[in-house]
């Protein structure tokens, strides 16, 4: 299942973004960077550009299981990515494979997208809280997943605990809550219940930051493949993302992306 001298392998499952921004392509963008070999399994495909998402057809279950038995028995993973899974059907599928298969796994809880188009069927959402999270070893929700999922709302940095802990209930390994929404400096909160990790970076004025979690969660699992602790490997994700943020470019008349190539395109490895 090993080839000698392949990079470590990752795959995502997630949503395909037409205009490249989030999504798999970001997904595989970020994974490049980070030196792993990025892998893929569509779950639905958008048509989506920086105004917003003008349509969605998720995959049928059996085409998603097929892609994903296809990598994993052949190529193997050293780390498995979850984003949009659209339906609880596909939610309740992805869960089980996850389940079966010995790699860690970052899910990103994707409910919205940047523009607030749904991602997530309201009807999806405890299958969320069942049957994803509890096989996630990092679950990465921004504050309104974590208000869709447990209804807590967070408004302060002094409500992150309120809402990691809210979150780590439902069985994840660890939980960041990603703090980007609020006022000030942008914090996360990394936790497994007993340690506290508090993540902070400055905050760009930048409004281009089209597929930050998509980014963040990849980067995540990108440094869990290459054999990092959960810690180390978040901490790593948080400075590339912060990097990719500060490079962010305008495209189209919207939300333009984050710069995935950002070290590359300066000379300096982002690993």
């Amino acid at each position: 299942m090993s080839v000698s001298g392949a990079p470590p392998r990752v795959l995502t499952v997630a949503g395909s973004d037409s205009g490249g921004g989030a999504g798999v392509q970001a997904d595989l963008k970020t994974m490049l960077a980070l030196g792993v070999h990025g892998m893929s399994v569509i779950t639905a495909v958008t048509a989506q550009n920086s105004l917003g998402v003008q349509g969605a057809w998720e995959l049928p279950v059996a085409a998603v299981r097929a892609q994903y038995r296809s990598v994993v028995d052949d190529i193997g993973v050293q780390a498995v990515k979850t984003g949009m899974l659209a339906s609880a059907e596909l939610v309740e599928t992805v869960a089980e494979l996850i389940g079966g298969t010995d790699a860690p796994a970052v899910v990103d809880p994707v409910g919205v997208s940047k523009h607030g188009d749904p991602l997530l069927a309201a009807s999806a959402l405890d299958s969320v809280r069942t049957r994803l999270l509890p096989v996630a070893t990092v679950a990465t929700p921004n504050l309104d997943e974590v208000a869709q999922l447990t209804g807590v709302r967070v408004a302060s940095e002094s409500d992150l605990r309120r809402a990691a802990a809210a979150v780590l209930a439902y069985g994840p390994r660890w939980v960041l809550i990603k703090g980007g929404h609020l006022t000030g400096e942008a914090v996360d909160l990394l936790t497994d219940g007993s340690a506290e990790h508090w993540l902070r970076a400055p905050r760009y004025d930048n409004r281009h930051t089209h597929g930050t979690g998509c980014t963040l969660a990849s980067a995540i699992a990108s440094q869990l493949a290459r054999g990092q602790s959960v810690p180390e490997a978040v901490t790593a994700a948080k400075e590339y993302v912060t990097g990719a943020i500060a490079a962010g470019f305008a495209l189209g008349g919207g939300i333009g992306p984050v710069d995935h190539g950002w070290a590359l395109n300066r000379g300096t490895p982002a690993v």
